[in-house]
């Protein structure tokens, strides 16, 4: 690094910023928020003239971007149950849980959740960004080893960060690697993992894990946030290793928020450690009443149905897929936008997935399924998907 002179000027925050600014533009990085005017997968998207091929218009899209994997989230059960809950209690909770109390809601929820994931207990948090930030920072710390999956999720990342505990990555979904990482390590360890990852769409084995963590007595944290169908976690129980389980209500359930599930002790350790949880204004009762109604769909025939219905249209764009997520790996950064670009001119939203968010080279159009898609629908973005030559 080269050596600040005393009397050099200061670098003023308006030319760091515009420094920024300019080396995302070059580097063709730069993002917009658009506003997309929809209850479903269809609506009216807006844009910049820049982005994406859209050339400023407004336009009628089918978007196969968003993780409302069930269409929960327009629910009419969902729907009136949030409604319900804010003329109870009101549109926010007013503080910490831990300040000025919890709402039924919560409770209920909670109460739920923990029947779902087979637990004893869980929590609810603001996100699953801050339930990932809480559990790894609370089971962290000195003497600890975190062992994480190169393809975890961003929020698994920071939270490794925040443990203040040894980090060690290996390579995606390397056993041997993992069970190397343990079997050196004198302390205790924490294996975390997506159970489906969200850029691939492929899934963890989650069975070899669970093994994996029983034989070196290591804790195993499972990000279950994309899995609607699996994978299933095997070989938890008294007789297993301490597995804790993560969630969000804001994909399968059509709601806002995240969750823990795991042991009474464990999630009694999160209430007093956690600080994502301790800090944060808690979740919105509409929001807890929304996703407690969208689990109780889930958990019916009706919700059967819906997952039935969203591995169909799956399996036409990918059979035996293992998730709602399908990658179509295109390579180049450019070219990747630009087959997003046409096929929203065809109206259909897929995103373009690039750098930083997935390796230079590996930039790629990402397809997420919903039961809400019609057959209709998924039709039409085959047929798309062939006239750009992408399948």
């Amino acid at each position: 690094m080269a050596a600040v002179e005393v009397n050099d000027p200061p670098d003023s925050w308006t030319r760091w910023l515009d420094r920024q600014t300019r080396a995302i533009h070059a580097a063709g990085q730069w993002r917009t928020l658009r506003p997309f005017d929809a209850l479903g997968p269809a609506g009216t998207l807006s844009d910049d003239p820049n982005a994406d091929g859209l050339r400023g218009q407004v336009r009628h899209l089918v978007s196969f971007a968003s993780n409302d994997y069930l269409g929960l989230s327009s629910h009419s059960q969902v729907i009136e149950a949030s409604r319900e809950a804010a003329l109870r209690w009101g549109t926010g909770a007013g503080a910490s849980r831990l300040i000025c109390g919890s709402r039924p809601a919560h409770h209920a929820l909670e109460a739920d959740l923990a029947a779902w994931k087979n637990t004893e207990a869980a929590l609810v948090f603001s996100s699953g960004f801050a339930a990932n930030l809480g559990v790894l920072s609370a089971l962290g710390g000195q003497r600890v080893r975190v062992v994480s999956d190169e393809l975890n999720h961003a929020s698994i990342i920071d939270g490794a960060r925040l443990a203040r505990a040894e980090v060690a990555i290996y390579p995606h979904l390397d056993l041997g690697a993992a069970h190397e990482l343990l079997a050196e390590w004198p302390g205790r360890s924490v294996l975390v993992t997506d159970a489906v990852f969200s850029m691939d769409g492929d899934a963890a084995d989650l069975g070899a894990l669970t093994a994996l963590c029983a034989r070196h007595d290591a804790v195993l944290v499972v990000d279950e946030a994309h899995s609607v169908w699996g994978p299933e976690l095997t070989g938890a129980g008294p007789d297993g290793p301490l597995v804790v389980r993560v969630g969000t209500l804001s994909k399968t359930l059509g709601s806002q928020g995240g969750f823990v599930a795991g042991s009474q002790r464990v999630v009694d350790l999160l209430v007093n450690t956690a600080r994502p949880f301790i800090f944060s204004t808690a979740l919105s009762p509409s929001d807890a009443a929304a996703a407690r109604a969208a689990l109780a769909v889930l958990r019916s025939a009706e919700g059967d149905g819906l997952v039935r219905r969203l591995r169909a249209h799956t399996n036409r764009l990918a059979p035996d897929h293992p998730s709602p997520i399908v990658p179509l790996v295109v390579g180049d950064e450019a070219d990747a936008v630009a087959a997003s670009g046409a096929l929203a001119l065809a109206g259909y939203w897929v995103p373009a997935i690039r750098p930083p968010t997935v390796a230079p080279g590996t930039s790629r159009l990402r397809i997420t399924c919903s039961a809400a898609h019609t057959d209709a629908q998924v039709d039409g973005l085959l047929v798309a998907l062939d006239a750009l030559g992408l399948r």
